[in-house]
């Protein structure tokens, strides 16, 4: 993992990589559930058996991953939710996205998690 402070224009840079990694994590992720899901409670599924399960658990290792290779934490999964270590005014903070949103707009002080969480000002 990289260890590195984002800049609020180095993080929104990279959203349009971030949002991608997430398109492909969303629908993996949702594959994966689907047939897990009736794997465990039909014991069998169109969409695969435990070869598929095992391969979409890769990938989003794989993806997850990615985020952790770029400097960016991965908070959640589910929905997804990564922080960009970054510094405001002097402050540790990460600036944060949660899957869904359109852009990179909400930071939180490093000690509060995203209960703290605020709109990144405007420079």
């Amino acid at each position: 993992m990289k260890s590195r402070l984002f800049s609020v224009e180095e993080a929104r840079a990279l959203m349009p990589e971030v949002r991608r990694v997430a398109d492909q994590l969303v629908t993996a992720r949702a594959d994966l559930a689907e047939i897990s899901r009736e794997l465990r409670d039909e014991g069998g599924s169109a969409a695969g058996g435990v070869p598929e399960v095992k391969a979409l658990e890769a990938q989003v290792s794989e993806l997850v991953g990615w985020y952790s290779e770029q400097g960016i934490e991965v908070k959640g999964v589910a929905p997804l939710l990564v922080d960009f270590p970054a510094e405001l005014d002097g402050v540790s903070v990460r600036l944060c996205w949660l899957e869904g949103e359109d852009r990179l707009d909400w930071y939180h002080r490093s000690d509060l998690g995203i209960v703290g969480r605020r709109r990144i000002p405007e420079s």
